[in-house]
C-alpha cells in the first residue's frame, strides 16, 4: 500500500491499534477481488492525508474471523471507532463527506 499514513491489521494488531486507541480510528474492512472496494479506496488515501483520524485497512480475506467477529458480512464497510467504541458503520462505497462527517 503506497500511502504510509494507513495502517493494514491483522488479528495481532487489531486490539491495540483500534480497541487500545485514544481518538478516532476509521476501519476499511475490504478485499482485493472487491470493485466496490477498489473504487472507495482512494477516499479512504484522502481522508488519511486529511484528517487527524488514524485510518486501517482489514483484508477480509486474510482476515475473515476478524470480520465475522464484527458482523462484516457485505464490503466495503467502513467502521469508525472512537476511543475503542464503534460510533458509525457504512456498508457499500460512501461519499468522502458522509465519512468526514463521522470522523
Amino acid at each position: 500500500m503506497a500511502n504510509d499514513k494507513i495502517t493494514v491489521l491483522d488479528a495481532d494488531t487489531f486490539d491495540a491499534e483500534v480497541l487500545e486507541a485514544e481518538g478516532t480510528v476509521l476501519v476499511d474492512f475490504w478485499a482485493s477481488w472487491c470493485g466496490p472496494c477498489r473504487m472507495i479506496a482512494p477516499v479512504i488515501e484522502e481522508l488519511a492525508e486529511e484528517t487527524d483520524a488514524k485510518i486501517c485497512k482489514l483484508d477480509v480475506d486474510a482476515e475473515g474471523a476478524l470480520a465475522a467477529d464484527y458482523g462484516v458480512m457485505s464490503i466495503p464497510t467502513v467502521i469508525v471507532f472512537r476511543d475503542g467504541k464503534e460510533t458509525a458503520r457504512f456498508v457499500g462505497v460512501q461519499p468522502k463527506e458522509t465519512l468526514l462527517e463521522a470522523l
